[in-house]
């Protein structure tokens, strides 16, 4: 019910204070609520069967392509007209920009996928994934408003994107939202977003990434997720393969705590770092 609670305060939000005219906001609402409703199911089973199964993993990556190909599609018609339409820009280069063409749904469908289980497998600890969420969060909120300025973005060398500078307050309901939510996630939590709420604000960071083509700054904003979902998937392929374990146990938060550290302590800690990526991911739009 904690995801639940989450999205619709968020898309209360959008709807109250949003030009909810503007096509990148009908999209993020869109594909936001899409990617809650697949977790909702996963949840719904887990709690109807009383076991930690849920949906197949299969049928979920399924759904979650799915919603993440008619998204990309959506977004390439809105973004028709702009000349960035197949770009990726890299960061702390002022010029370093290739045009991958149609290989760019490849590579959105990683992202938005990869970004909405990333957040999903960090939610393992009480209050672990929720700030990680705020500081992205403002990353995006600043990103937003940068592509959406004809002045600020050719001042600092970024694609100017007419119209993204409405995600700025998708991004602050985002922000607002899980404030919120946090305050009865704090260890110890009485409250739970679940796959409903980690695989929607996933899902809408990577769509957000994708729409600012900012998809490299949130490889470095959301550092602590990819450092998750890659101790995930590590320890996965070597004991498949090498019947051996890298971690004690995998994500890496569940590692610390097998490795004598204090729940609180490992939130925190993660918490920090989760601070200086964030910092490092808006410094790269001066280092150029």
């Amino acid at each position: 019910m904690g995801g639940l609670l989450l999205l619709f305060s968020i898309i209360l939000s959008v709807l109250l204070w949003a030009d909810i005219t503007n096509p990148y906001i009908q999209l993020i609402l869109a594909s936001m609520t899409s990617f809650g409703m697949i977790g909702f199911v996963d949840d719904f089973l887990k709690i109807y069967y009383q076991n930690s199964d849920g949906m197949s993993v299969k049928g979920k990556f399924a759904l979650q392509g799915l919603v993440s190909v008619l998204s990309l599609f959506i977004l390439t018609q809105i973004e028709s007209s702009q000349a960035t339409l197949f770009e990726l820009h890299f960061p702390f280069f002022k010029n370093f920009v290739l045009n991958i063409g149609y290989f760019y749904f490849v590579f959105g469908l990683f992202v938005m996928v990869g970004a909405s289980n990333a957040v999903n497998i960090t939610d393992g600890l009480d209050g672990l994934v929720s700030f990680p969420l705020i500081t992205n969060g403002i990353v995006f909120g600043v990103v937003s408003y940068l592509t959406g300025n004809v002045i600020l973005s050719n001042y600092l060398q970024i694609p100017y994107i007419a119209g993204t500078g409405e995600l700025l307050i998708f991004s602050a309901t985002l922000v607002g939202g899980v404030l919120g939510f946090l305050w009865y996630n704090a260890p110890p939590a009485r409250i739970f977003m679940g796959d409903t709420g980690s695989l929607a604000l996933g899902g809408a960071l990577g769509l957000l990434s994708l729409m600012t083509k900012s998809e490299f700054v949130l490889a470095i904003s959301g550092g602590v997720f990819i450092v998750e979902a890659l101790s995930d998937i590590i320890q996965i392929y070597s004991r498949r393969y090498f019947n051996k374990r890298v971690f004690l146990i995998a994500p890496l938060h569940h590692h610390f705590e097998k490795k004598g550290f204090s729940e609180t302590t490992i939130v925190i800690r993660f918490w920090i770092v989760s601070i200086l990526l964030a910092v490092l991911a808006l410094s790269s739009f001066k280092i150029r």
